[in-house]
């Protein structure tokens, strides 16, 4: 039986102060509780030293937006894997879909960084999905194919324990739209059945695919009930208490 994971992207938003805040609150709303799965918060990276004193595992999981696909150097405003993990970090986002929209960043470019990431004993959350044009064109499968396919085969050392793969319908992020659970589910056997063909039947039994587009206390049970659905990565509604709160309890009741 696969974990279920609840992540909150936090963008661009809270600073050192909100931050802790932010994450005591939600470290306090699961004391003494023994999840079914991981809750991970993913603070700006000005924030993580202060959230680190918080989120410290179990249940609260401590990760980054990003990182370099560098581990040192002259490389301006970048910061690596291994500092991230020097600073309480298990998890990093690759491949977020607003960096592959305004960073223009790549498939080679992912394969680099999630090889770094694992070399620093971190878990890559891997972001994929497409954008509404390509699913007005009909083309949503391919691409989401395609983008597995252009990563997951050429990284060094995935394991589904290292790798996390989190499906972004594009279209339903900060729009108010939502894939329904059936559209949801569907993109997630589609994802789940790419990954059979590129790392074959007991990785892709055992991966966890996250879904995130929109998801709320008010639909995540629906959502989470899908059996390719294992967990949220959640924007706007990470950055309050209660609803990601309520997303976990959602996770927990159906999961």
């Amino acid at each position: 039986m696969r974990r279920y994971m609840v992540a909150g992207n936090w963008k661009l938003n809270m600073g050192p102060s909100a931050g802790v805040e932010l994450a005591a609150g939600i470290q306090n709303g699961l004391a003494g509780c023994t999840l079914k799965g991981d809750a991970l918060v993913c603070p700006p990276y000005v924030t993580i030293p202060a959230v680190a004193a918080v989120a410290q595992g179990q249940p609260v999981y401590l990760g980054a937006q990003n990182c370099s696909d560098q581990d040192q150097g002259a490389y301006t405003g970048q910061v690596s894997a291994g500092l991230l993990k020097e600073a309480g970090c298990s998890h990093v986002l690759v491949a977020h879909s607003e960096r592959r929209q305004y960073q223009k960043e790549t498939d080679d470019l992912f394969v680099a960084k999630i090889d770094r990431v694992h070399a620093a004993g971190l878990v890559a959350v891997f972001c994929f999905g497409e954008l509404l044009e390509e699913r007005q064109a009909g083309n949503a499968e391919d691409v989401v194919k395609a983008q597995l396919a252009g990563v997951l085969p050429r990284v060094a050392s995935a394991t589904p324990e290292n790798l996390i793969l989190a499906y972004e319908p594009v279209w339903a992020i900060g729009t108010g739209e939502t894939a329904t659970p059936e559209i949801a589910q569907h993109m997630h056997k589609v994802s789940r059945d790419a990954v059979t063909g590129l790392l074959g039947p007991d990785f892709a039994d055992a991966a966890r695919i996250l879904y995130g587009g929109s998801c709320k206390p008010s639909n995540a049970a629906e959502l989470f009930s899908q059996p390719d659905v294992d967990g949220g990565l959640i924007g706007g509604a990470s950055l309050k208490i209660e609803d990601f709160l309520g997303i976990i309890e959602a996770a927990e009741k159906v999961m």
